[in-house]
């Protein structure tokens, strides 16, 4: 699938500006500063339906690509895709272009991978994989 005009809207502003998140349809734009899974957590929690938006990410795992795929998100361009991210939109169908590919997402310490792309690399339903990261943040903030 092409990059569309929304996406590539997306991917500019991304581009030209310190956001880590870009998601587009149209002249509706929001976007994030904030790092992870933590915006497309908060746009699940309030019950928003992103069907027909593209989007743009600087870092996506599979972790967030489960996330993108329940909120509808149509096509996405990330700077930096895990294999398993691109594997999954592929499956699921989801449109997707990037710049540069990796095995796994490194975390932010880089000695190691990512936890949420660790938490639901085995998982394939978005519905668990999304009890299963809540449940992996809340252990890491030591609920």
């Amino acid at each position: 699938m092409n990059m569309t005009d929304d996406a590539k809207i997306a991917k500019e502003i991304l581009d030209s500006q310190d956001y880590t998140c870009v998601i587009c349809k149209g002249n509706m734009i929001c976007t994030s500063t904030e790092r992870g899974i933590a915006p497309l957590l908060k746009l699940i929690d309030n019950d928003v339906s992103l069907e027909g938006f593209c989007a743009a990410d600087k870092v996506v795992g599979k972790s967030a690509a489960m996330l993108y795929k329940l909120l509808g998100i149509d096509y996405v361009y990330a700077n930096v895709i895990s294999d398993a991210a691109a594997h999954f939109f592929e499956i699921e169908n989801i449109g997707f272009s990037y710049n540069q590919k990796v095995e796994m997402i490194r975390n932010r310490t880089n000695d190691g991978f990512c936890p949420m792309e660790q938490t639901v690399l085995n998982i394939s339903d978005c519905e668990k994989a999304l009890e299963a990261l809540r449940r992996k943040l809340n252990e890491m903030k030591g609920n």
